[in-house]
């Protein structure tokens, strides 16, 4: 079971608004709306984006994580490897 299995119809409903927003910047595109008026958009789906990733990233700790660290053995070592890693990936975006 995935770490967000509980949460998983919130999730789907925020990337669904998500979507919108980001249909919302290609009619702004094709409308010619104003760079910045556009860029301000974009700053807010990119927001919007990030909350996502962060609660994923917080189910994943608290489940798979914590799961495997009670079990113990080698699992336990790379899901803490792999959860470093998406952070990196997450703090260079």
């Amino acid at each position: 079971m995935v770490g967000y299995a509980n949460d998983k119809d919130a999730v789907l409903k925020r990337l669904r608004r998500i979507e919108g927003q980001v249909r919302g910047l290609q009619r702004m595109v094709d409308e010619d709306t104003y760079c910045i008026d556009i860029l301000t958009q974009v700053a807010a789906a990119t927001k919007a984006l990030q909350a996502v990733a962060l609660g994923l990233l917080e189910s994943h700790l608290n489940h798979c994580v914590t799961e495997a660290i009670a079990a113990g053995g080698p699992s336990a070592g790379e899901k803490v490897r792999e959860a470093t890693r998406a952070v990196e990936r997450l703090v260079r975006s």
